[in-house]
């Protein structure tokens, strides 16, 4: 991930969270760079939480969150900041890829179409949580006030889900067809662990129910302050 960073054409720091582990385990190319800021926690807590920690140090205006394992497209933060900032809107996405050990990559079209978005449609774009998610979380940068607002489920597992689901029901944004994310394939990924599949559907189904009734509730103010009621 720190060295698809190094390729990027636009300024950006780093805030990582070891998670539990020793400061001493981070590589040179980290602890020698300037933009990498590093929370050691004392003791394991798990993705959701230690991300939403890290939300607490974020001074940028807009956010993204990744994994340490994946990589970044080189134009995908430019490509993103670029619309954001032309656009005025909450947040922007782009096509993540799945790339192997030999190199190659796989594009991933998430089932949210291309364009423009309300608050809360790209939640309509996932009919069942046993479905494929509407949108690659990683691949979203987003206002971090958003991302503050809708920050990682408590889950164990799929806790990007919920901020996702959060921001897109928060504001509207954009998916542009673009790969900006590349998912990394290997032995040592979380997915690959025997567990994994066990708490993958109902982390799904908290996540889609979040989305549901994140969505309902802002439709029902939506009808009140359109007639009037207090």
């Amino acid at each position: 991930m720190h060295e698809s960073l190094t390729r990027q054409s636009v300024p950006w720091e780093v805030v990582i969270t070891l998670d539990g582990a020793q400061p001493t385990r981070l590589p040179a190319p980290l602890t020698d760079d300037a933009r990498v800021r590093v929370i050691a926690l004392p003791r394991p807590v798990g993705a959701a939480c230690a991300r939403n920690l890290a939300l607490n140090e974020v001074r940028t205006t807009y956010v993204n969150w990744a994994d340490d394992d994946d990589e970044f497209a080189d134009d995908a933060l430019a490509v993103r900041l670029h619309t954001l900032e032309t656009t005025g809107l909450g947040w922007c996405a782009g096509y993540s890829e799945d790339l192997r050990p030999d190199g190659t990559t796989t594009l991933w079209r998430c089932p949210t179409p291309p364009g423009r978005h309300k608050a809360g449609d790209v939640w309509t774009y996932w009919k069942k949580p046993e479905d494929t998610i509407p949108l690659g979380p990683t691949t979203i940068l987003a206002r971090t006030d958003l991302v503050r607002a809708a920050p990682m489920g408590g889950l164990v597992q799929g806790e990007d889900y919920m901020a996702a689901i959060g921001v897109t029901c928060l504001a509207p944004g954009i998916l542009l067809p673009v790969p900006v994310y590349r998912y990394r394939k290997h032995p040592g990924q979380m997915t690959r662990h025997d567990s994994y599949d066990v708490l993958e559907s109902p982390a799904r189904r908290h996540a889609w129910n979040y989305g549901r009734s994140l969505r309902a509730a802002f439709s029902a103010r939506e009808t009140s302050d359109a007639a009037g009621v207090v």
